[in-house]
């Protein structure tokens, strides 16, 4: 098995692309969903790439503890080094008919996310990073994979924020950085877009989960960015104070220029 983070990328790749394959004929299909028992919506489309990536990552990296967000193990459990997955992320974008959800993987070490792949199959689009070996986008229309990273940060920044999850405390602070233009897009989309440089920040105030998130995290890292807690700690994950529920966090992209 491949060990370092770079070198899992190709096969974490090629498992969450098989797992968005077979997601896409559900999508296409307008299956309805169902409640979990917290109250999120699960679909036959969560469970099929469940199923994918659960025997894809076995084959492809035995003995790696995989965490997924259907069947997370208790925190007594959090090995140091595992596996985080989110077999669709977006799950109400999906049951919309919008293209604006995701497979995520993402390697987690020592509570970091070090290596992540996000894929959009209905959009076409696979963003993969490690930190220290960079990021890159591939289209599949074209075929060409393409380096990304941040950008230096805008003033006024760009923000993105969620379609779907929208909270005051949000919506204070972007008004507390003078915001003036931001682009709404859901599930782990939002990570990629200021990774690749087309925003600068992405704060969230409200609920989400470790796997919604690790995995943009894992791409943001290594395209140059970084995510914090509001005192500017780096988000962990896997330190079980929460379950796997994570608090309030900012992604950045780029600093301010050095004359901004």
């Amino acid at each position: 098995m491949a060990d370092t983070p770079a070198a899992l990328l190709p096969l974490l790749s090629e498992v969450a692309r098989a797992a968005g394959e077979a997601i896409l004929p559900i999508w296409r299909s307008g299956i309805a969903g169902r409640a979990k028992p917290d109250g999120s919506p699960l679909t036959e489309a969560d469970l099929a790439a469940e199923r994918v990536i659960l025997a894809g990552l076995a084959a492809a990296c035995p003995g790696l503890p995989v965490v997924s967000e259907e069947s997370p193990p208790e925190e007594a459990a959090i090995p140091d080094r595992f596996l985080l997955v989110d077999p669709l992320d977006g799950t109400k974008e999906f049951l919309a008919g919008s293209g604006e959800f995701t497979v995520n993987i993402a390697l987690v070490e020592a509570h970091r996310p070090v290596a992540g792949v996000v894929v959009a199959p209905a959009l076409g689009v696979l963003w993969q990073g490690a930190v220290g070996a960079g990021a890159t986008r591939t289209d599949r229309a074209s075929g060409r994979t393409r380096p990304i990273a941040v950008r230096p940060r805008a003033s006024p920044p760009v923000a993105v924020a969620s379609r779907s999850h929208a909270d005051a405390e949000t919506e204070a602070f972007l008004a507390g950085l003078g915001v003036r233009e931001r682009r709404a897009i859901g599930s782990s989309l939002k990570f990629c877009l200021v990774a690749e440089g087309e925003a600068d920040v992405y704060p969230r105030f409200g609920p989400t989960m470790e796997w919604d998130t690790a995995a943009g995290h894992a791409v943001l890292l290594a395209a140059g960015g970084r995510v914090e807690t509001p005192a500017g700690a780096p988000l962990r994950y896997g330190i079980g104070v929460q379950g796997w529920r994570n608090g309030p966090f900012i992604a950045w992209g780029g600093d301010l220029p050095a004359d901004g």
